[in-house]
């Protein structure tokens, strides 16, 4: 990949800048293994670029990320008549769900949306879930004690989530796995930045599916009422008005992959940064009085939502530059989360960093109101693989990175350790 720096030129033949560094480089998988060599080039290149290559503005650093996550607007997802325009016309029914999405939406739209859905994930509630979660762990690490090894995400970090959010969506635990698929299927669309028409099918599947599933999820809840964010979302008026059927189904799709995504990532990436660094890894197990900073740290280190997309809502100005209404503009949350503007030492793992205020949960009206329960889940996952398994290792083998330039996660994370782990 270029350096930032231009080469030098000799006196027989000059040489040219070097090009500058894009965001459309985190497709080479060496580049999407460890990103943050290009965050720090493209930030320091210029922390606010326009990137020919997406056709968008790059922001990268920590105050103007900020900024765009504050003032930009979200309601950036093409219609279907867009699509259709743009020869994409097999993309419709996934436009038809996204446009109804709070994700995607600006006030009072998202206002009235989020007003309904956070509920369901209100600290108070979330909190009282801590023992349940703490149970769901230990079962899940119960099963794998006797190997003396096991596949992190395969068999803690996908399911821990899975289970968890299926409770708050009042559906069948049994039905975990099948949601946890529907949902890593279905973050290619919010994730990727890149059209790629060979995941187009099994997109459309899964959307498919899952429609149908929580169609029939919501006939069983009018014969049989239970808790849950089904149920809320049925039940939910304002000003007189109800969701419709097709919001209620849109925006319990977007929790239901936010829930998981990010937590599976949090869970894998942080495993892998602490084993990374054992002295951090040590320190966390004897000092488990820390494992909320660590939390923090470990979002802020390795984020799980790196970016996210927003529109300029007029013309403005960022950064020195003349931004236009309705630009495209890519705010890298996990180049912000490691500007030494913001962070002293950016790139050195501290699990007791003081004033972290990163932004891998985003902010202002978009910020992820499922933080609560994602905190919790990792704060459980953490101190429960630290205490449990004794002498945690990693197998020997090329780490594989899912292929989500967006939400960054691992495919897989091999570990082994004592089977004679503690109770």
């Amino acid at each position: 990949m270029d350096d930032v720096a231009p080469r030098q030129a000799t006196a027989a033949q000059p040489m040219a800048p070097a090009a500058p560094p894009s965001l459309y480089q985190l497709l080479d998988p060496e580049v999407l293994a460890d990103p943050y060599p290009l965050y720090h080039r493209l930030r320091t290149w210029d922390p606010v670029a326009w990137d020919p290559f997406l056709h968008a503005w790059v922001v990268t650093s920590y105050a103007d990320v900020i900024t765009v996550l504050h003032r930009f607007s979200a309601d950036r997802t093409p219609t279907p008549a867009q699509l259709r325009a743009l020869g994409l016309t097999a993309l419709e029914p996934v436009a038809q769900v996204m446009v109804r999405q709070m994700l995607f939406l600006d006030a009072p739209a998202h206002t009235r949306l989020r007003g309904l859905c956070s509920g369901a994930f209100a600290s108070r509630r979330v909190d009282g879930l801590r023992a349940h979660i703490q149970d769901i762990a230990d079962r899940l690490i119960d099963r794998v004690v006797p190997q003396g090894r096991m596949d992190v995400i395969a068999d803690f970090a996908n399911p821990l989530p899975a289970i968890v959010t299926a409770e708050l969506l009042g559906v069948p635990t049994s039905d975990h796995a099948q949601l946890k698929a529907w949902s890593a299927d279905f973050a290619e669309m919010l994730g990727n930045f890149q059209h790629n028409p060979d995941r187009v099918a099994s997109v459309l599947r899964s959307l498919e599916e899952m429609t149908r599933y929580f169609r029939a999820a919501i006939r069983d809840q009018q014969r049989t009422p239970r808790h849950g964010l089904v149920r809320l979302l049925m039940d939910a008026s304002e000003g007189g008005s109800r969701l419709s059927e097709d919001e209620v189904i849109a925006n319990i799709v977007v929790t239901m992959v936010g829930g998981q995504e990010t937590t599976t990532n949090l869970i894998g990436n942080g495993l892998l940064t602490l084993m990374r660094h054992p002295a951090a890894l040590a320190r966390l197990r004897d000092e488990p009085s820390i494992i909320e900073p660590a939390v923090e740290e470990l979002l802020r280190y390795e984020s799980p939502s790196q970016h996210t997309a927003r529109l300029a809502p007029d013309d403005m100005a960022l950064g020195g530059k003349r931004i236009g209404k309705r630009d495209a503009v890519m705010a890298v949350m996990a180049a912000a989360n490691r500007d030494p503007s913001r962070f002293a030492d950016p790139d050195t793992l501290d699990l007791t960093r003081p004033n972290n205020r990163h932004v891998a949960f985003g902010w202002a009206a978009h910020f992820c109101f499922g933080a609560p329960l994602a905190r919790i889940e990792g704060q459980i996952a953490f101190a429960t693989l630290l205490r449990r398994l004794s002498n945690l290792a990693l197998e020997p083998g090329r780490l594989a990175w899912r292929q989500n330039l967006g939400l960054r996660g691992l495919l897989a994370l091999p570990v082994s350790f004592d089977a004679q782990a503690r109770p």
